[in-house]
């Protein structure tokens, strides 16, 4: 089966659900008024979607497999 959408991909689909809660953690209690920490954690979660985004519209395989590689944090 061939994927046609990047929102087709299962672990794209976990990484939004997951900076859903990320989100939702982050808008309430010492979160919410740490807004360095905060801001830093969101993006963070949000890295993991973008890579598989930006991977799948890569020119090759290999491209794809390297922006998979990214961590949000070395």
């Amino acid at each position: 089966m061939k994927i046609e959408r990047f929102e087709d991909i299962r672990a794209w689909q976990a990484a939004r659900e997951l900076t859903k809660e990320i989100y939702r953690i982050t808008n309430s209690g010492k979160f919410a008024r740490d807004y360095k920490l905060r801001d830093q954690i969101r993006d963070a979660s949000g890295s993991s979607m973008h890579n598989i985004a930006e991977g799948f519209d890569s020119s090759s395989d290999e491209d794809f497999a390297r922006f998979l590689r990214f961590r949000a944090v070395p």
